[in-house]
């Protein structure tokens, strides 16, 4: 596992926008592609340039787009675009396009189309293309660039290309770094931080004290907290009148619970800002928050449907909508589990992934913790990949049920007794395509000319796509997709109808998108506004507080001995501790 210096690998990772849209582009896709597969910890992956085509693509694209929009050459361009990001790392952008500049600035002063330029550089190498071509075609067109302005192909081995350049190296080795998925800054080893990115406070409750492990969120109050708060929730000390502890009068017969996500990219909430792709949208503020998006990993456990807890006003522009969670309705019911939150969900997860290591990742002290709330959300990618033969690798209902029983069993043996486990199934994706595929994506933003079906199409073309079997033009390969999703759906909601556990009970939770889509629908709005629009495939920030809303309503309805009682003492709480500590 490479150690790296989290602040200097992030600085070193913004240093180039180019450098964001690599991952912005690519990350996720890589992830979801390659779930089945040993990972590589360099991002190899795809046919006819894969990874490397794509990045290329569009960030030549973008360059193109902005120097038109400025009416500025391709060096003019570069240079501005790193005076957008924040001011630290501009003289690090600078540097990298020193290192970039000279395979692609004179070709887009000519005016070449993307897709010509990443051909003639070798770096795409196949038939794909993502733009509209020029008149003479792609081919004529590289091979009279190859001839005018000669062959300048960037270096095709091993590790790919982007990790050659010096400003890239410290992202690779980040993704190497953040691969065991607990939080990079844990002093105590405790499996919460004081930090909040690199998988710290914004994905579990933050941590009160890195230099001891018995004080973390969920623990249960150790003397009543007379004098330390154990249990990072705020309440702590004794009231002067009573003599008793705060956690006493105000928590112990409360019964605490947290809540705990263990899930894949929609459970993290993953998001690319539209306006990183969309050069239209660029100003002074676009980048502004490219450090913790990095260091999160496109990642807003935050905002999500499980987990979140902050404001999305906090994030603008980069988030839009209204923020609601599970943890945020339990923690309104009972101010005692405050922080008591743990997202454990990991782009392109899938069952036998997380039931080979991403489990094991979270937090809980079996004798000495409070009870916890628990999701299983795996809705797509053990039907989702890359593959031509897309079909071929999804998980098999066996591999299923193997995996998620034997995943439960661990949890049997590490959640406190009295919790709750709820199997979520997975999602029908053929509401992408029928809802994005005719749309402008945000790389098309500026001449209304790539919809979000091309990017599909280009995706598969490469072979990185997330989700072969949804984000397809043939219909016949989407319906047979969520076919097999349902089916693995079906074996999740046997296994809790057919095992019981010593420490929790288990409840299948059918997946809540299309009636969280009918709801949003009835209430005025579109299909569209509920799918991230630069991946084309994740529930965006609109949908996150529909999805905790449909689940309540599920608990309410079905599972009403889940539902924690309302504390009657969150009044007092508020007034004597106030935001009790924060986030």
């Amino acid at each position: 596992m490479a150690v790296v210096v989290c602040r200097g690998v992030a600085v070193a990772a913004a240093a180039a926008v180019l450098g964001v849209l690599f991952l912005a582009a690519c990350a996720p896709a890589q992830a979801a592609a390659n779930a089945d597969t040993d990972r590589d910890p360099r991002l190899r992956g795809g046919v006819n340039g894969g990874t490397e085509c794509a990045v290329c693509t569009l960030s030549v694209a973008l360059v193109e787009q902005y120097a038109e929009l400025k009416n500025a050459s391709a060096s003019e361009a570069l240079s501005q675009i790193c005076n957008l990001l924040p001011k630290g790392i501009r003289a690090e952008c600078k540097t990298f396009i020193d290192e970039v500049g000279p395979y692609i600035i004179e070709y887009i002063d000519n005016h070449e189309t993307p897709d010509v330029v990443c051909k003639a550089i070798n770096v795409c190498t196949g038939p794909c293309q993502l733009f509209p071509p020029p008149k003479e075609g792609v081919d004529n067109a590289v091979a009279r660039v190859r001839k005018t302005v000669g062959l300048r192909g960037l270096p095709r081995d091993d590790p790919p290309a982007f990790c050659k350049f010096k400003i890239f190296k410290p992202i690779c080795d980040l993704i190497v770094a953040l691969d065991n998925h607990t939080p990079y800054k844990d002093d105590d080893g405790d499996g919460f931080s004081t930090w909040h990115t690199l998988r710290g406070a914004d994905w579990r409750g933050k941590d009160c004290s890195d230099t001891n492990a018995a004080v973390h969120p969920g623990a249960r109050p150790v003397d009543g907290d007379r004098e330390v708060d154990s249990n990072c929730n705020g309440i702590y000390g004794i009231e002067p009148k009573s003599g008793k502890t705060y956690e006493e009068l105000y928590c112990a017969d409360t019964n605490p619970m947290g809540t705990i996500v263990l899930g894949d990219s929609a459970s993290a909430h993953f998001h690319i800002p539209y306006q990183y792709l969309s050069v239209v949208d660029w100003d002074n503020t676009t980048f502004a928050n490219i450090l913790p998006t990095l260091e999160n990993e496109f990642d807003w456990p935050m905002l999500s449907a499980t987990t979140g807890f902050e404001n999305t006003t906090q994030w603008a522009p980069d988030v839009t909508g209204k923020q609601n969670s599970t943890y945020q309705v339990m923690w309104r019911r009972n101010r005692c589990v405050h922080r008591d939150f743990q997202n454990i969900a990991v782009n392109g997860a899938r069952a036998g992934s997380m039931n080979s290591s991403i489990v094991q990742s979270m937090s809980r002290l079996q004798k000495s913790d409070y009870p916890a709330l628990v999701m299983y959300a795996l809705i797509g990618n053990d039907v989702c990949n890359g593959h031509p033969d897309t079909l071929a690798h999804m998980t098999t209902p066996k591999e299923m049920h193997d995996n998620a029983l034997d995943t439960l069993r661990y949890l049997d043996t590490k959640l406190p007794n009295g919790s709750h486990v709820f199997m979520m199934g997975l999602a029908d994706g053929r509401i992408l395509y029928d809802t994005m595929a005719k749309r402008i994506h945000p790389i098309g933003s500026l001449h209304h000319d790539v919809t979000t079906g091309q990017v599909y199409d280009f995706l598969n073309c490469l072979s990185i796509s997330p989700c072969r079997g949804w984000m397809n033009s043939n219909e016949t390969l989407r319906n047979l997709t969520s076919a097999h999703a349902a089916l693995l759906s079906n074996v999740l909601k046997n296994i809790t109808q057919d095992n019981t556990f010593n420490n929790f009970d288990v409840h299948y939770f059918p997946n809540p998108i299309m009636a969280a889509l009918k709801e949003w629908e009835a209430r005025g709005g579109k299909a569209w506004q509920l799918i991230e629009p630069v991946d084309g495939f994740h529930p965006s920030q609109n949908a996150q507080p529909l999805i905790t809303e449909q689940f309540w309503k599920y608990l309410m309805q079905e599972h009403p001995h889940v539902v924690p009682k309302v504390n009657p003492h969150n009044a007092d709480i508020a007034r004597i501790f106030g935001d009790q500590g924060g986030y």
